[in-house]
């Protein structure tokens, strides 16, 4: 028996855990990150079917058909890019990421560690979510490939947006990260074709299709309402993501 001691940094999956874990509570637990995470996308389920049946507005399919995928996209957009832009921005402001880049957790786990949380709370989002849909009356088309582009999507969709969001974050001030995470977020819901299809908005439809927020609405509908598996969405998602590491990777700074 040996009573020396055994100074080291706990292996990384163990890091990687405990940095998930520390970052969900921290979600969880905030009450401006619930409200993007899960009561806006609830009321935007709710008022989308409310005016659908009061303005009687038509779609192929049945109103909570229709909304529901991109509800389910809305709220990965507001996780992935809103709450993370907005909680890295003050993390940077108050030294948080640079105390954490002194530790032995490296920037690689620090990272899987946010995206761990991400994902984590994009789960509850949507248990939350989809049990509200059902209770009024969702009936998504289920197949293989639909299940799978869904998967594919909210991947994609949290990477596209999480590297976007780590851009603004890292560029701007806090308190400018928390206006331009904001506005970015209202004008993508309210016309970034991602609750509603990009043919309601006309000829702007194309444009809108080739946004993140298009992209990731067009392809959750095609999966939970045709069944289909979402080719050309998960490359637009791709590319933005690509787009978006290329940036982050030459812009960020840890304070």
């Amino acid at each position: 028996m040996t009573f020396a001691p055994m100074p080291g940094a706990a292996p990384l999956p163990r890091m990687v855990l405990a940095q998930a874990r520390m970052e969900t509570r921290l979600i969880l637990r905030n009450g401006e990150q619930l409200l993007l995470a899960v009561v806006i996308p609830l009321i935007v389920l709710v008022g989308g079917i409310s005016a659908a049946k009061h303005f009687d507005l038509t779609f192929s399919h049945s109103p909570v058909d229709t909304l529901t995928p991109g509800i389910l996209a809305l709220a990965v957009m507001s996780t992935s890019f809103t709450s993370l832009a907005i909680a890295t921005g003050f993390e940077r402001r108050y030294g948080v990421l640079k105390r954490l880049g002194s530790s032995p957790l490296p920037r690689s786990g620090l990272l899987a560690g946010k995206i761990g949380a991400l994902l984590v709370v994009e789960v509850l989002q949507f248990v939350v979510i989809g049990g509200a849909a059902a209770l009024l009356g969702w009936s998504p088309a289920v197949s293989f490939a639909g299940l799978l582009g869904a998967l594919a999507c909210t991947l994609l969709g949290t990477a596209a947006f999480a590297s976007l969001g780590l851009f603004v974050a890292g560029a701007l001030r806090a308190e400018a990260t928390l206006a331009a995470a904001n506005l970015v977020y209202l004008l993508l819901m309210a016309g970034g074709a991602v609750v509603f299809p990009a043919t309601s908005y006309g000829p702007a439809a194309g444009v809108l299709s080739l946004l993140p927020s298009g992209a990731l609405g067009a392809g959750m509908r095609t999966a939970f309402l045709d069944a289909g598996f979402p080719v050309v969405p998960l490359l637009v998602l791709a590319g933005w993501t690509a787009v978006g590491t290329a940036l982050t990777a030459r812009t960020f700074t840890w304070e």
